[in-house]
């Protein structure tokens, strides 16, 4: 069942605590992006970096205070956050969470990514798609699967190293409605998919160097989840090709839409948050 619309717990109880919570993290752009998004909503809020080691999520939620309002989750915790609240549908459907919020009702987990996604795609101008590949069958690549849907794909591809771990990414497609497919990652594979509208990598660059031209040929746009380093073997191979291209950081600010507004009850642009985001990313490249 779908939690109800989260309100601000305590709205009024003075300055609230937020954080992205992962391991590692000190990377994360999400900092930034919050902390624009509280400048921009006048709020006196605080927005912290904490690295949980992989399993100790839920030590880590239950210890908190009720200054505390929400938590960014990423990797390797998304599995483990579904547990720890009320989920919404997405989370329920997909098994896989990175928002965090307290309630006047108790704590509430959701799923950002799906829409933060979609709505990365339709401000690069692709909105409607039919057939997708997604490179990757973990957590991420899940939630792809379901923006992808929202999209209207009718069909999927994945493409991954190991079937059997692919499973569940293969169960969801079915789910969704989508006719789906495994293939192996390989260069066979990438020289032979068949041709599709979006082709969504969710796997670490390096795994792509050497295959990157031959899948980005058979793909209309290209989504890489990656935003640092950049540009990836993959971006590299889009932007030769001429392809609509959408990254991490623009999947980033998708979903820190959703989430600031879960956390505060406040919408704020999703311009505002990449310019925070491409800005942190300029200056470390300065450094």
């Amino acid at each position: 069942m779908p939690p109800r619309s989260a309100e601000p717990a305590g709205e009024h109880a003075g300055r609230r605590t937020c954080a992205v919570v992962g391991h590692p993290v000190a990377h994360s752009l999400s900092p930034v992006m919050h902390r624009a998004a509280y400048r921009a909503l006048g709020l006196d809020w605080n927005y912290q970096v904490v690295d949980v080691a992989p399993g100790g999520l839920a030590a880590f939620v239950n210890g908190l205070d009720a200054s505390w309002r929400g938590l960014s989750v990423t990797m390797p915790h998304k599995v483990d956050l579904v547990q720890l609240g009320t989920p919404d549908r997405t989370v329920h459907q997909l098994g896989v969470a990175n928002t965090w919020v307290r309630t006047d009702d108790g704590a509430i987990v959701a799923n950002t990514d799906v829409e933060g996604l979609v709505r990365a795609c339709g401000d690069h101008g692709v909105e409607a798609i039919d057939r997708v590949v997604v490179v990757g069958a973990g957590a991420t690549a899940r939630s792809a699967l379901a923006g992808a849907a929202l999209m209207g794909a009718s069909s999927t591809t994945i493409v991954s190293r190991s079937l059997e771990r692919s499973g569940r990414a293969l169960g969801l497609a079915v789910e969704l409605g989508m006719e789906c497919q495994w293939l192996p990652l390989d260069r066979d594979t990438a020289e032979n998919l068949p041709e599709s509208d979006l082709l969504i990598s969710t796997v670490p660059a390096a795994a792509l160097e050497s295959l990157a031209e031959a899948l980005v040929a058979r793909a209309q746009a290209v989504f890489d989840v990656i935003y640092d380093p950049w540009p990836t073997p993959l971006a590299r191979a889009a932007a030769s090709a001429g392809r609509p291209l959408i990254n991490g950081l623009d999947l980033l600010a998708g979903q820190a839409v959703g989430q600031i507004a879960l956390m505060t009850g406040h919408q704020v642009p999703m311009e505002l948050l990449w310019a925070a985001g491409r800005d942190e990313l300029a200056a470390r490249a300065r450094t």
